[in-house]
């Protein structure tokens, strides 16, 4: 059976999946049980008593406050386990360290996806108690959602407020530092009026796009399998390639001394100018190719 990208948008063609990949519109798409078979059989996802009982590290269970991962306690399965069982969620981390085949997954749709080496993939399993979800948020992270028992109902509308977020924020808290200082209008208290209603149930599929406001609610106890990646921007790929240029340099790899000393600060700055003039003499020498090589190969293959 194949393993990809096409695997999990049948009877969409890759091309118009990216289409919508690309322009930030979700996906839903159901019944995606065959050609998804070697995850939906998986052995630790055969029910949450299995997942506990065989999970070897710490479950993050989310507090009611927030019902969020920005508000959560780390616990141990048996505590999980209880809980669980008095309504609160729980997210078990990086499932794919312990499951071969979805390692080779998350490689698989990073290449598909175009995704750079840079990309933080993970496998997340999401449990959710019978009325309880989660708090309106958008991440700064794609994901694509797998339903593996119950029936969840998730809340999506598109994001007029902030546009190719760098952070995770949960609807009515305070935005973090750096989101503050490139956010141009508050940001709302309230699921916008054109949210969309989307029932996944044991076979969905659904993708949902970075910086997208979405909630959730389980109609019934529910466990939901996440293939997640935080993408690196051009910010992250051409400051990588930077640094990868600059550490060349016995001048730029020399201790920043008295950066933080007032009364050397004039001197500090003379220097770092003379740096920076280095920078802006050679930049017209720089081509895409020379940006892209830190970080990618023309051949992913790997």
């Amino acid at each position: 059976m194949k393993i990809g990208l096409s695997s999990f948008i049948r009877p969409l063609t890759v091309a118009d999946f990216l289409e919508k990949y690309e322009n930030n519109i979700p996906v839903a798409l159901h019944n995606q049980k065959n050609d998804l078979k070697p995850l939906f059989e998986l052995p630790l996802l055969s029910s949450l008593e299995t997942l506990l009982e065989n999970w070897p590290k710490t479950v993050q269970a989310h507090l009611p406050d927030l019902r969020d991962e920005s508000s959560a306690i780390e616990v141990n399965a048996q505590d999980a386990r209880k809980l669980f069982a008095n309504g609160m969620g729980l997210l078990f981390n990086e499932v794919h360290t312990h499951q071969t085949i979805l390692q080779t997954y998350l490689e698989t749709l990073r290449l598909d996806l175009g995704l750079s080496r840079l990309a933080y993939g993970r496998c997340l399993v999401y449990a959710t108690p019978a009325g309880k979800g989660t708090a309106p948020h958008f991440d700064q992270n794609i994901n694509f959602v797998l339903q593996i028992h119950g029936v969840k109902t998730w809340y999506l509308a598109p994001n007029q407020h902030l546009q190719n977020p760098l952070t995770r924020h949960t609807m009515g808290s305070e935005p973090d530092s750096e989101m503050l200082s490139y956010l141009e209008q508050p940001l709302p208290q309230k699921m916008p009026a054109d949210v969309e209603t989307v029932v996944l149930k044991p076979g969905s599929f659904l993708f949902v796009p970075r910086g997208y406001w979405h909630s959730t609610v389980a109609q019934s106890d529910a466990l939901a399998l996440n293939f997640t990646f935080t993408p690196p921007t051009w910010i992250d790929i051409f400051t990588t390639a930077l640094k990868s240029r600059l550490s060349l340099s016995t001048d730029w790899r020399e201790i920043a001394h008295g950066v933080s000393d007032p009364n050397r600060r004039e001197m500090v700055e003379e220097h770092l100018d003379i740096l920076l003039s280095s920078i802006i003499d050679d930049l017209p020498n720089w081509q895409a190719s020379d940006i892209l090589n830190a970080t990618e190969s023309v051949t992913d293959s790997e």
